[in-house]
């Protein structure tokens, strides 16, 4: 399912016009996405939540050279699944 049929599914729920969901999806999207980048956990209950993990740097080799190389730490977005969404999911 993309963001239009997520869209379209919410309006029928909701009673709203397809653009009317449309914007509200974007405006949680955003919403996330800025908690996200301050670097605080947005928790759904029941859910899930979305955090950002940090993976430590590393040392790596260029396949073409061999050389070893450092791969500094990094940061990015992760999804841990709440435990009603586990059981929905499991049950199918």
């Amino acid at each position: 399912m993309n963001k239009k049929q997520l869209a379209a599914k919410v309006g029928r729920k909701m009673n709203l016009t397809k653009a009317e969901s449309e914007r509200i999806i974007d405006a949680t999207l955003e919403a996330i996405t800025d908690s996200l980048k301050d670097g605080k956990k947005v928790r759904l209950v029941g859910f899930g939540n979305f955090v950002v993990r940090t993976r430590k740097g590393r040392v790596g080799r260029n396949p073409q050279t061999g050389a070893t190389i450092t791969i500094g730490s990094t940061k990015g977005p992760a999804f841990v699944p709440g435990i009603n969404l586990k059981k929905v999911v499991k049950a199918q």
